[in-house]
């Protein structure tokens, strides 16, 4: 049975806004006597947590129009999907928050580093669940590449062990995801058009 496009798309988009604002309360307000500068600069791990989170949200918020708009016709079972990735989209704001956190304080980091790379590992599964079922399905009119999609369900594993042992480290790699991600399709799409 087939589904209205536009009532997904409104769903998807308020999820993914609410958890882009939610993000901002991840940057604490420091609570000092004294040097307030100083305790700005100090939260910088709290900074890229947002920055990163809020990049990744951006990122499969475009892609997720990309291909949404490239489907044909929606089914009872991709809607569960893609709601199954909204139920993950939504809860970005917390590893976030858990992350900078204890990022800021200087342990722990590791805990709150895996649990951000479960969630974008889940995010991005789920992702590439979407893009196996409409292509399965033939539901798509457009081929996204199947690289794109899959490149995230190897790295984000491979971030969330490293932040077993660097959860610095880890978080540029999570910001190198959303790098190739934003720039992956730019290209793509670049190189296909008509000269």
């Amino acid at each position: 049975m087939p589904v209205n496009r536009t009532r997904t798309e409104a769903f998807s988009d308020g999820v993914f806004a609410v958890a882009a604002t939610l993000l901002v309360f991840s940057v604490q307000v420091p609570d000092v006597k004294a040097n307030l500068g100083r305790a700005l600069l100090d939260l910088w791990p709290a900074y890229a947590a947002y920055v990163v989170s809020f990049a990744t949200i951006l990122v499969i918020w475009v892609n997720h129009h990309s291909v949404m708009d490239s489907i044909k016709s929606f089914d009872r079972p991709l809607l569960y999907l893609n709601g199954m990735l909204m139920m993950v989209i939504a809860v970005i704001p917390f590893p976030t928050f858990v992350f900078a956190k204890y990022l800021v304080a200087g342990h722990d980091e590791s805990a709150a580093g895996v649990a951000y790379g479960i969630t974008m590992t889940l995010a991005s599964l789920l992702f590439g669940a979407i893009d196996l079922y409409i292509r399965q399905r033939r539901l798509i009119t457009a081929r996204p590449s199947f690289l794109a999609f899959s490149i995230g369900q190897l790295f984000y594993p491979i971030a969330t062990l490293i932040s077993i042992f660097s959860a610095r480290l880890a978080i540029v790699l999570y910001g190198a995801l959303v790098v190739y991600y934003a720039a992956f399709p730019l290209v793509t799409e670049r190189q296909s058009r008509p000269r």
